[in-house]
């Protein structure tokens, strides 16, 4: 492939405005879906770091726990982002947060890292991490670098890993 071509076939950045149309497109796609589903849910929307946010907060969390699962939040991150693409005919890269489930998940994505430190610490010359997203294996790099570990992704698409190694 050419220069000409790569750089034709790679997303360019969304401005500021785009992020936000995507927020919207996102917000309008997933009330629809609360709305179908008879759940009470309030969006927040934000853009950070090159990215829109999308937020679904609720008085009560119960209301919104079937949905904050790592898994479910991940499958409605999709559609949405799809549901983004199709109306804006952009690649959407939006994060999707339901009940402070991205927070819980950086906290498990610690946890993971510092087991996985531990394993180093006890003489182990690498410790791969599980098969996650490519936003999840971001967080895990952050981590690892905080931590003054060296990390890397390894593997193909779903099989896509992260390997942390001493600094």
């Amino acid at each position: 492939m050419t220069t000409s071509e790569q750089i034709a076939t790679e997303p360019t950045a969304a401005t500021e405005e785009q992020l936000e149309q995507e927020g919207d497109v996102a917000a309008d796609f997933l009330e629809g879906l609360l709305d179908i589903a008879d759940i009470d849910g309030d969006l927040a929307l934000d853009v950070r770091a090159g990215r829109a946010y999308v937020s679904v907060e609720a008085e009560d969390a119960s209301a919104l726990s079937t949905l904050s699962h790592p898994d479910t939040v991940q499958a409605l991150q999709e559609l949405t982002r799809l549901a983004v693409q199709n109306a804006t005919g952009r690649f959407s890269r939006l994060i999707l947060d339901i009940g402070g489930s991205r927070d819980a998940r950086q906290r498990q994505l610690e946890t993971l890292v510092d087991r996985a430190i531990q394993r180093l610490e006890e003489g182990a010359s690498q410790a791969s991490l599980p098969a996650m997203s490519s936003y999840e294996r971001k967080l895990v790099h952050d981590i690892a670098a905080a931590r003054g570990y060296a990390s890397e992704s390894f593997g193909e698409g779903a099989d896509r890993h992260t390997v942390l190694r001493r600094g």
